[in-house]
């Protein structure tokens, strides 16, 4: 019963995990309304394909097409866009001048690549743009963008100060600050200044609200601002930004899953329930499936735990591109959750064949630490904390690791450091690092005793 259930709501909600593949008609014949109908996005879409089908030649009315339904794959989740917009876009090419007019659909396939995860193209693309001398400063932040999921961290910083250097001289002032103070952002987290990236993506997202960005584009500001703030265990802001990023867009998955984390925090997890709920209605995104099953497991309702776990393995092995895009995911849940750990392994060394950014070798580390190969998660994880990075999750694998070591004083720093940032980062891991602490406080408070009395 369980397992028909299961099948059953993935054809009922996950159209977008689909293993179709769309025929060459579907450039001009795609319905994008599957999810939103009626939303700009759907009526640019609409328009877009009567103008490419009474003029087959326009490269550029292709190019807008094809950033439709890239933008389309963006509020959907839904990967057949992705290929939608990329056969789209190499009409676009197929037909464009070969001078600066192919840099937008150049920008703009980069953009599909980087949501498929095929970084060294993207990067290929970016400076095709970039040697047009078409001053488009999409290609340089898109090169950043790159370069910070690969972890060439000095690289992504430098095509980021392009950005504003370059958009100083040929665009307006809060065009350069949306474009690159998020991008900044990010990177000044990774790099501990927790406060400067607050600073950042504010200002981001004054400027977004200033240039009118599409509204899907300011609810992820302000889901990543969300995501900053509860790290350092600000949850009254945090949850402000995810309500805001809700008000911005109120089918963006990603603010209804920041916010339900911040009500199980709070330990209020009927309404965690509920928003999760939302969430994977409109994109059944595994890790917020992931999450839901750990809300579930923590009121002890564990057959609806188990079914949401279910869940998140059978839309990973949906399609080669999406065993591709989970392959990080899988890795943490699996080592989370005591399962597969040999594939969970597996999946974090086929990540780190695409990527090394810090995030990629803490999967690894982690997944490696379940599977007991302790020595090695601990060089993978001293990758991970390269940086000096202030995300609680981070620390509290790292302690982890460092007490399976005999490593207690680390251990104690890094824990009591992840609980100081947030208390409740984690619905369980909270829990352990300070069980775990008050184990390392116990064995040392026994072994002071017997020092002593060896001593008497």
């Amino acid at each position: 019963m369980a397992r028909r259930f299961l099948v059953a709501l993935m054809l009922c909600c996950a159209p977008g995990w689909s293993q179709t593949e769309p025929s060459n008609a579907a450039l001009l014949n795609a319905s994008a309304t599957q999810s939103t109908p009626g939303s700009a996005t759907d009526k640019r879409i609409s328009e877009l394909q009567d103008r490419v089908r009474k003029a087959p030649g326009d490269y550029s009315g292709y190019d807008q097409l094809g950033a439709a339904f890239l933008q389309k794959a963006r509020e959907t989740g839904d990967i057949t866009f992705y290929d939608l917009a990329e056969r789209t876009l190499k009409k676009s090419l197929d037909t464009a001048p070969q001078d600066f007019r192919s840099a937008d659909p150049l920008v703009h396939m980069c953009l599909v690549y980087m949501g498929e995860h095929r970084f060294s193209e993207v990067l290929t693309f970016a400076h095709k743009a970039m040697a047009l001398g078409s001053g488009n400063l999409a290609a340089f932040a898109v090169e950043g963008d790159a370069y910070t999921d690969i972890g060439d961290y000095d690289e992504a910083a430098a095509a980021y100060n392009a950005v504003q250097t370059l958009g100083q001289a040929i665009s307006s002032p809060l065009g350069v600050t949306y474009m690159a103070d998020s991008r900044k952002a990010y990177l000044s987290f990774l790099h501990g200044d927790s406060s400067e990236g607050l600073r950042l993506m504010n200002n981001a997202i004054t400027a977004g609200l200033q240039t009118n960005v599409p509204r899907e584009n300011l609810a992820w500001l302000y889901f990543e601002s969300g995501e900053r703030y509860f790290q350092v265990g600000d949850l009254t802001n945090a949850e402000l930004s995810y309500r805001s990023g809700i008000a911005a867009d109120l089918n963006h998955n990603r603010s209804l899953a920041g916010l339900a984390k911040v009500r199980a925090a709070q330990g209020r997890f009927e309404e965690s329930v509920q928003l999760y709920q939302r969430s994977v209605a409109i994109i059944p995104f595994p890790p917020y499936l992931a999450e839901l099953g750990d809300v579930y497991k923590k009121m002890g309702r564990l057959a609806e735990a188990q079914q949401q776990y279910d869940l998140v393995e059978y839309i990973a092995h949906l399609s080669a591109l999406n065993q591709v895009l989970a392959n990080r995911e899988l890795a943490l849940f699996y080592a989370d959750h005591e399962i597969k750990l040999a594939e969970a392994v597996e999946f974090a060394r086929k990540e780190l064949e695409v990527r090394h950014d810090i995030y990629t070798w803490d999967a690894l580390a982690w997944a490696l630490y379940k599977d007991g190969q302790i020595q090695e998660a601990a060089a993978a994880m001293k990758k991970a904390l390269s940086l000096k990075t202030n995300d609680p999750l981070l620390l509290f694998h790292a302690g982890m690791i460092d007490h399976s070591l005999g490593q207690d004083s680390d251990s104690e720093r890094l824990l009591s450091l992840a609980l100081k940032l947030n208390p409740h980062f984690h619905i369980f891991f909270s829990d352990l690092a300070s069980r775990t602490l008050d184990d390392i406080s116990r064995s040392r408070s026994r072994d002071l005793r017997s020092s002593n009395t060896g001593n008497q």
